[in-house]
């Protein structure tokens, strides 16, 4: 009975760690946040080369020199406007 306690404690700790990070652009308002989930709507696109990443500050990091998120413009090269970026926590 220990070791099925010390397994389960050790999953609930674990499993938090195991969470996926994306940085997804919606493709209306062209603003980005980090989900922990994988967008299944049509209207949300995940951006940065669709790289995954394993922990929030990872992604917070990433999202900061994401052009598409930091331009005004859908990244096509265009000046930066200082479009709004949302970061949406879970």
């Amino acid at each position: 009975m220990k070791y099925l306690l010390a397994a389960a404690a050790a999953v609930a700790f674990v499993t938090p760690a195991l969470a996926d990070f994306y940085i997804v652009q919606d493709t209306s308002t062209k603003r980005c946040q980090i989900v922990e989930q994988r967008p299944t709507s049509s209207t949300m696109t995940i951006v940065g080369g669709g790289k995954v990443f394993t922990s929030r500050t990872e992604a917070e990091s990433s999202l900061k020199t994401t052009e598409v998120c930091s331009s005004g413009t859908s990244g096509t090269g265009g000046s930066s406007t200082g479009t709004t970026t949302t970061i949406q926590r879970q």
